[in-house]
């Protein structure tokens, strides 16, 4: 069976100290729980950066480049994904500032997601406009988008932009379910999102919430990849009696994997299948 790919998604853009002591928003703190993670076993890591003051998101390249510096410093191979996410910024400059990091400093991919969505009480901003923005500066920079995806008709805008030329394969799509207003949590939206992914793309699987496990083991048993980490759910169990910790979570996916003799993939395996940089010193795709 294909090799298990963990995306740690550690801070996201929504929890915070009050809603859980666990969640990571400073640097030293997103630093160090990445760094845990890689110990354990992980694949990439999907990073958003708070304000060092307030824990408020910010598009900051230079809160981001703190970030990264020091998770390579520990971790020089991670895969390090960055956030472009048109939740709380939606101009193109502050969207794309990260993407302008370099050297040592630039992050591998950048999020893309697939077109506008709501949430509960807001909306997350993708005109088609912006998409091929971000995605024509991730060419121009050699960073790989990772394509989020919350609903079948976002596949299929992907490969619109793969026909034009935005985006080149090899893919890797992140399928998120159980968003209120998107596909849910249960077998046939999974295999109707599945069936319409390219065929060579590589996938992980995510679950809103308290369909976190399920998602996550449903991936697991099937043969793709997750994605895990208090940015999707901050409570370990569905009955809400006990908040996780990103350690928790990922040392729960290492269980389900052993039973189900799923070998954790490598930055490195990851990077030669995407066709990207090796790490260690050299991050991203050179686009030919």
């Amino acid at each position: 069976m294909n090799k298990l790919i963990i995306n740690f998604t550690p801070t996201g853009m929504i929890p915070t100290k009050d809603m859980t002591p666990h969640v990571p928003v400073t640097i030293n703190e997103i630093v160090e729980d990445v760094h845990l993670a890689y110990e354990l076993g992980i694949t990439m890591a999907h990073i958003h950066a708070r304000d060092e003051k307030t824990g408020v998101p910010t598009y900051k390249k230079e809160v981001y480049a703190e970030m990264i510096a020091g998770i390579r410093k520990y971790a020089p191979d991670l895969v390090i994904c960055t956030s472009l996410s048109g939740r709380n910024f939606n101009t193109l400059d502050k969207r794309a500032d990260v993407l302008s990091l370099e050297g040592d400093l630039k992050p591998d991919m950048g999020s893309l997601t697939l077109s506008s969505l709501n949430f509960n009480k807001v909306a997350s901003m993708n005109a088609p406009s912006m998409i091929e923005d971000l995605a024509n500066t991730m060419k121009a920079k050699g960073i790989v988008p990772e394509l989020e995806v919350f609903d079948v008709g976002m596949i299929n805008f992907g490969k619109y932009l793969v026909k034009k030329g935005y985006i080149k394969p090899p893919l890797y799509y992140n399928l998120l379910f159980g968003n209120i207003a998107c596909a849910q949590t249960n077998l046939l939206h999974t295999g109707v999102m599945l069936n319409d992914i390219p065929e060579d793309a590589l996938v992980s699987i995510a679950g809103i919430g308290n369909k976190q496990l399920m998602m996550n083991s449903l991936a697991i048993a099937i043969g793709k990849g997750v994605r895990v980490g208090l940015e999707d759910n901050i409570w370990f169990d569905a009955e809400r009696t006990r908040l996780a910790t990103n350690t928790s979570l990922i040392e729960r996916v290492h269980t389900i994997a052993k039973a189900n003799n799923r070998e954790v993939m490598t930055p490195a395996e990851f990077r030669k299948q995407m066709k990207m940089e090796p790490g260690n010193g050299s991050y991203g795709r050179v686009y030919k």
